[in-house]
């Protein structure tokens, strides 16, 4: 049988664990000290490259959320294996193919993670014991200055503050300490507990040059005298390392196993097909669901999910033959499912069908399931 070495090193003088594989051990750099899921965006599952859009949309790395294209610029958002810091294998990449000159004073471009309530319950923010928490951050960018970064709690509490990127397409670590906020109500179970946005470049409407004040509301994006990254032609920006931990301290970024980050990030979003896959081809059989249908007189499909989901999540259907949504893709026809009677819940789903009347029918489909903050 094969055991793991551990490097532990014991102080004599009180007998306590000193170090461990070259970490000294504190009440914040223990296993699951990172809040941020997919921190070394390893986990793509909705593919590897798309257009950002006015909309905020989940489109490639998982948990990252990406908003722009404000005036008719072009901007693409991938995961990169090319260029990342040393101990990394992946990088979240935001790359202008295309100026958008001066942005206008209602744009926002931006990048958006969101912390789970529950995730953060810990910190007891909004309350005299507020614990102080520290954001780490690998960045590279083809524009240096200082860039605008916030936290914020919906629209009633904002922090805003920066970070500096002082050489042009060369990766550095940035490293920000912020004080546990006593003001303000923060959720602490199933909805968004926290928003940490990086500005890409926000228009003086959705700004703020009020920097290190938790009393600051409104409908705020972006810092006022901040980089505005997207104003430049042919530019990348990159990230990865992303770390939130208690502490005023950034300890070394917490590496878990892909499979741990995977279900983490499974979560809020799974798919039925491989995930290196972005879309279930017509051919890619092998990972599609087959499920018997029981009930001839009300017929339905039992779905169990992979991971028990953050709340009552939607669920898109995609033909195994078609690659279109809406359907199932029966052996003989297609089956429509009825949305207004199926039962979905965080844990499995009964989907049920309108057509189909046969005893023991195989069904064959794909399946997203979201359940996205």
């Amino acid at each position: 049988m094969s055991t793991l070495a551990v490097d532990a090193i014991v102080d004599s003088s009180n007998g306590n664990t000193a170090t461990i594989n070259g970490t000294t051990p504190t009440a914040y750099n223990t296993m699951g000290k990172n809040l941020i899921i997919n921190g070394a965006m390893e986990i793509a599952q909705r593919g590897t490259s798309a257009t950002i859009s006015t909309a905020q949309s989940y489109k490639t790395v998982d948990r990252i959320k990406a908003t722009g294209g404000f005036g008719g610029y072009t901007n693409t958002e991938s995961q990169d294996t090319s260029v990342v810091p040393e101990g990394f294998t992946t990088s979240y990449k935001w790359a202008n193919t295309a100026s958008a000159g001066a942005i206008s004073s209602g744009a926002y471009n931006v990048i958006d993670y969101k912390v789970e309530g529950y995730s953060m319950s810990h910190l007891d923010w909004g309350k005299s014991s507020a614990k102080t928490v520290t954001l780490s951050f690998y960045v590279r960018s083809g524009v240096t200055g200082t860039y605008g970064i916030g936290l914020l709690n919906g629209t009633s509490n904002v922090y805003m503050t920066t970070y500096t990127v002082n050489s042009a397409d060369t990766w550095e670590r940035k490293t920000i300490v912020i004080p546990g906020p006593t003001v303000g109500s923060w959720n602490t179970t199933t909805s968004t507990g926290l928003t940490i946005r990086w500005d890409m470049g926000v228009g003086t409407t959705y700004s703020t040059s009020t920097t290190e004040d938790w009393t600051l509301s409104g409908n705020i994006w972006g810092y006022t005298g901040g980089v505005k990254f997207v104003e430049t032609n042919n530019v990348d920006f990159y990230l990865t390392g992303v770390q939130l931990e208690a502490g005023s301290v950034a300890t070394e970024f917490e590496r878990r196993p892909y499979g741990t980050e995977l279900a983490l990030c499974q979560r809020y979003y799974e798919k039925s097909w491989n995930v290196e896959t972005a879309v279930p081809t017509a051919t890619d059989v092998s990972s599609c669901m087959f499920l018997a249908n029981r009930n001839p007189g009300f017929p339905h499909i039992l779905l169990n999910y992979k991971v028990t989901k953050r709340t009552s999540p939607t669920i898109v259907l995609y033909s195994s033959t078609t690659n279109t949504t809406g359907k199932f893709r029966n052996l003989d026809a297609a089956v429509d499912i009825d949305g207004g009677s199926s039962r979905i819940g965080a844990n499995q789903a009964t989907l049920y069908s309108l057509t189909s009347t046969s005893l023991g029918q195989f069904i064959q489909f794909h399946y997203t399931i979201s359940a996205e903050l």
